[in-house]
């Protein structure tokens, strides 16, 4: 090692379950939103092209830090039973730019794409014009893998939920994520499009192209969040369900860039303006009567950056009890 270098540690994915419930990254998330944060600010990710999938960069900057994340997006792993995303985030000392900590990327991922889901359901539930709503009675998501899981798990940790249905094209990746979530102590099981119509919540997580539900899929009233598209070529909501519902997106500016969701229901005609989760979560979002709510989120830097803060914090402070101790 030359003179003045540091090691720079690794945290695993099995130190970020150590540190950071589900719960706490929700709590991080709902922090960072209601910080001043300005989401239509942050940084653009940068996509390239590979023969396989993207490389994806996402660099973010916060009052305390710095940080990017570099991933892969490979659609077709998960024929292969491989993850779809892979990554590692790099923290840095905001002042002098030098490198804190290497983050298990894929896990991260999983954690926080969950939990600023979770942000806007919950507050997308309580904005309900029948009355604010505290919990989920009937939870569909279409989608079987990693976010699949992890949004189910999320959405319990924060609400109660009751009956949870998990509807993909693979049987058995259906039955595993099921046994995963009743080992969580959720009552999950297989389901079909068609239970989708009876649930207060609907998740989309999934690898489709194509849009995988609309407008008449759907309770009236139902709240719908949908995650699994990437780029504006991509999509898993029908054209009229957007266009019905009132819609929040992370940011209208990296939602105009990326969202094939808004994008595919555009048509050639405007879309009403969406919400921003920071609205969102500040009380200035209000659902109309007899309308479906829907959430579509593409991924943005802030969010990773917000996580990878709180969890480096818990370690911080587990570091400095075992020096006392």
């Amino acid at each position: 090692m030359s003179a003045g270098s540091v090691a720079v540690p690794v945290v695993s994915a099995a130190d970020i379950e150590r540190a950071m419930t589900p719960a706490a990254a929700v709590e991080a998330i709902d922090a960072a939103l209601r910080s001043g944060l300005d989401v239509e600010a942050d940084h653009e990710r940068i996509f390239a092209p590979l023969s396989a999938g993207d490389f994806l960069l996402m660099p973010s900057e916060s009052p305390d830090a710095v940080g990017i994340k570099v991933a892969t997006i490979a659609p077709g792993n998960t024929r292969l039973g491989l993850p779809k995303i892979s990554a590692w985030y790099l923290v840095f000392d905001r002042e002098t730019l030098q490198p804190a900590a290497i983050v298990d990327g894929t896990r991260l991922t999983t954690l926080r794409t969950p939990a600023v889901t979770a942000v806007a359901v919950r507050d997308l539930l309580a904005a309900d014009p029948r009355g604010a709503r505290r919990r989920i009675d009937r939870l569909a998501v279409l989608g079987s893998g990693p976010q699949a899981i992890e949004h189910a798990t999320t959405l319990a940790a924060i609400l109660p939920v009751g009956d949870v249905t998990i509807t993909g094209r693979t049987p058995e990746r259906v039955e595993d994520a099921v046994v995963t979530l009743r080992e969580r102590g959720i009552d999950a099981h297989a389901g079909t499009l068609a239970t989708a119509r009876d649930a207060d919540v609907v998740v989309t997580a999934t690898s489709s192209s194509t849009p995988v539900i609309d407008l008449g899929d759907i309770a009236p009233s139902a709240v719908v969040a949908a995650v699994g598209a990437h780029g504006l070529d991509h999509r898993e909501l029908g054209a009229d369900l957007v266009r019905a519902a009132d819609v929040v997106v992370e940011a209208r500016a990296s939602a105009r860039r990326e969202s094939g969701n808004l994008a595919g229901a555009a048509g050639g005609a405007p879309l009403a303006e969406p919400a921003n989760l920071v609205e969102l979560v500040s009380g200035r979002v209000s659902r109309r009567p007899g309308a479906p709510a829907v959430y579509t989120g593409v991924g943005m830097a802030w969010e990773d950056l917000a996580v990878v803060q709180g969890i480096m914090e818990v370690m911080r402070r587990g570091s400095a009890s075992e020096e006392t101790t």
